[in-house]
């Protein structure tokens, strides 16, 4: 098979379409001829060389794809060869086929082709884990999300809503507020402005009870003025840098909490391991894509060849939603 790899850490130049083994199916596991993945922030710091794969992921860069059972493992029940399918993976996306753990392979949404879907795992997964298992939202609740028009915003901006949460959403344009708008946000700020006073201004003192960032660092101290009593603040992401000074007592005056999450090294199994995940988005948030509450957000659709080009393409910034890569399968 064709997979693209890093010739060595650096800039988008160095992804190169190459031959690469393919991949055998090991216990638990399925082979996924791959229609699809997507480009998520991290592919761009692995790339760099910032964040190698967990023990025994693939070094090939992609954290999710869509495609076709090809192969079953061992103990595998419930799938079958032809099944069209979209899965959440630790590392191998960018590839005409990969190894999964059956656990972490769902069906695809009702509604979504099979294309579109090889941009919904790493997202769906990752807001539904952050914001509803960890961040325990409900309806009639605040929710925040930092950067509203990414491919984890747009989707987290959909699920809230659909929750029955009232959503603020920020973002950096006049055109980027109003597509947050038309995703369902009720509260748009720009995130050059005082977003914790823009927020309780816009909700009459509250705060956010729960606030979904990617940022770190750099907006810690403004997410936590932003909280409501009780808020919880989960940490999903440190583009805004690593290191930042906490202040207890503004937290303790907030009875907040603070939550570090990430997703991609998690065990298959166990509590709180991709499994649960992935089961509670197909119990939960499936449905929402087939009464048209959800769906998905893609931005511009690229051969997987050409993933350099994606790659660019996000750094430079201006995308809404997801980045998709087509395989030459995805593309008959």
């Amino acid at each position: 098979m064709y997979a693209i790899t890093v010739r060595e850490p650096g800039g988008p130049d160095v992804l190169q379409w190459t031959e690469v083994p393919d991949p055998v199916a090991g216990q638990g596991q399925v082979v996924i001829d791959i229609a699809a993945s997507a480009v998520n922030r991290a592919d761009l710091l692995q790339r760099q060389g910032f964040y190698p794969p967990p023990p025994g992921a693939s070094e090939i860069i992609g954290l999710e794809c869509s495609g076709r059972i090809a192969e079953i493992g061992e103990g595998v029940t419930g799938w079958s060869v032809g099944d069209e399918v979209c899965a959440l993976l630790a590392g191998g996306g960018y590839a005409e086929k990969v190894a999964v753990p059956a656990a972490q392979v769902l069906p695809l949404p009702p509604g979504v082709d099979l294309v579109s879907a090889g941009g919904l795992p790493e997202v769906v997964c990752t807001v539904w884990s952050n914001v509803v298992q960890g961040g325990r939202l409900t309806a009639g609740e605040t929710f925040l999300v930092q950067g509203g028009t990414s491919g984890i915003g747009t989707h987290a901006i959909q699920l809230a809503k659909a929750l029955g949460a009232r959503v603020a959403a920020t973002a950096g344009a006049p055109d980027r507020l109003e597509r947050c708008r038309e995703l369902g946000a009720d509260i748009v700020i720009d995130y050059h402005d005082d977003i914790a006073a823009e927020l309780h201004k816009a909700t009459d003192g509250h705060g956010a009870d729960v606030i979904l960032d990617n940022m770190g660092a750099a907006g810690f101290a403004a997410n936590v003025a932003a909280m409501a009593m009780d808020g919880r603040l989960m940490i999903i992401g440190m583009q805004g840098g690593v290191k930042t000074e906490l202040n207890l007592g503004a937290l303790m005056g907030k009875r907040g909490s603070v939550t570090a999450m990430g997703l991609r090294a998690r065990p298959v199994e166990g509590p709180n391991g991709k499994g649960v995940v992935i089961a509670g988005v197909r119990e939960h948030v499936w449905p929402l894509f087939a009464d048209g509450s959800i769906r998905p957000v893609v931005h511009d659709r690229i051969p997987m060849e050409e993933a350099a080009r994606a790659h660019t393409q996000l750094d430079g910034g201006g995308v809404v939603g997801k980045l998709l890569l087509v395989a030459p399968g995805g593309r008959g």
